[in-house]
């Protein structure tokens, strides 16, 4: 009887331990990914990476008391940065355009980000139960309309 336990649990022990191996191994950063992210932020030393698709990863970290996440390829490539921003902070052009086509909708989160054809602010609104997001350039002008 005693055997019987061992001839079942060993395999169930390898295979549990193989996958578990395994699943760590493809959640594993690629050397290219945290090399271009310590190149571009040599600074930071405190990250958090996950997946954010089948090629992509995000880093999550905070600079100067603001959160970050800069997403990267497979390949090391740069995607793209978010930051958070204050209300305060937006640029009195973006407000405008939000007053003027939005004017019915509360500001609910504000991100500037970066990427390398350039910037733009995505803000998230909010009316009453209805959600949306808009990115708007930096020159102010409206560039797209996402409903939640």
């Amino acid at each position: 009887m005693k055997n019987k336990k061992y001839v079942i649990g060993l395999p169930i022990a390898l295979i549990l331990g193989f996958g578990f191996y395994a699943f760590a191994q493809r959640t594993s950063v690629p050397p290219r990914v945290k090399a271009s992210f310590e190149k571009k932020f040599p600074q930071v030393k405190k990250v958090s990476w996950g997946k954010e698709s089948d090629k992509e990863w995000e880093a999550e970290f905070q600079m100067n008391g603001t959160e970050y996440s800069a997403n990267f390829l497979e390949d090391g490539a740069w995607k793209e940065t978010e930051r958070e921003i204050k209300k305060k902070d937006i640029p009195d052009n973006v407000l405008a355009t939000l007053n003027t086509q939005f004017p019915e909708y509360n500001i609910d989160e504000v991100e500037l980000v970066e990427n390398p054809n350039g910037s733009q602010y995505e803000i998230a609104l909010e009316k009453g139960k209805e959600e949306m997001e808009v990115l708007i350039g930096t020159d102010g002008q409206l560039i797209k309309t996402i409903d939640e």
